[in-house]
């Protein structure tokens, strides 16, 4: 029975519809685009650096603010916020000693809004 399944979800014949090959080709980013895309993606794939964006969408927070939040050591809040400022998620600003960490910008949220919106669809 599961061998029946697998044969339909495969394409068995050797046609290539070129039209539509030729369609998608022209529409088709740059390898570069597409690869800085995927590493975009591959940020959001750390349940930590998720909390700290979800944070961050509520309210602007210092290292100490998101590492009592999370239980986590500053160590480890610090060295996700580099990643997450690295991918241009987040943005950070000093007030005196205190330096602050908010979202880039809007976009951020609208990612993760749409990511929320398709698992619990």
């Amino acid at each position: 029975m599961g061998d029946d399944r697998d044969s339909s979800e495969h394409c068995s014949c050797t046609v290539v519809h070129e039209d539509i090959v030729d369609k998608v080709r022209q529409v088709m980013p740059e390898d570069e685009c597409l690869f800085d895309l995927a590493e975009l993606f591959k940020v959001f794939g750390d349940t930590t650096r998720v909390k700290i964006l979800f944070a961050l969408f509520t309210a602007e927070m210092c290292v100490c603010d998101i590492t009592a939040l999370l239980g986590l050591t500053q160590s480890a809040v610090s060295h996700q916020l580099r990643v997450l400022k690295q991918a241009r998620l987040v943005k950070y600003r000093k007030e005196g000693k205190m330096v602050y960490y908010s979202l880039d910008d809007e976009h951020v949220k609208q990612i993760f809004d749409q990511g929320m919106a398709h698992i619990n669809h």
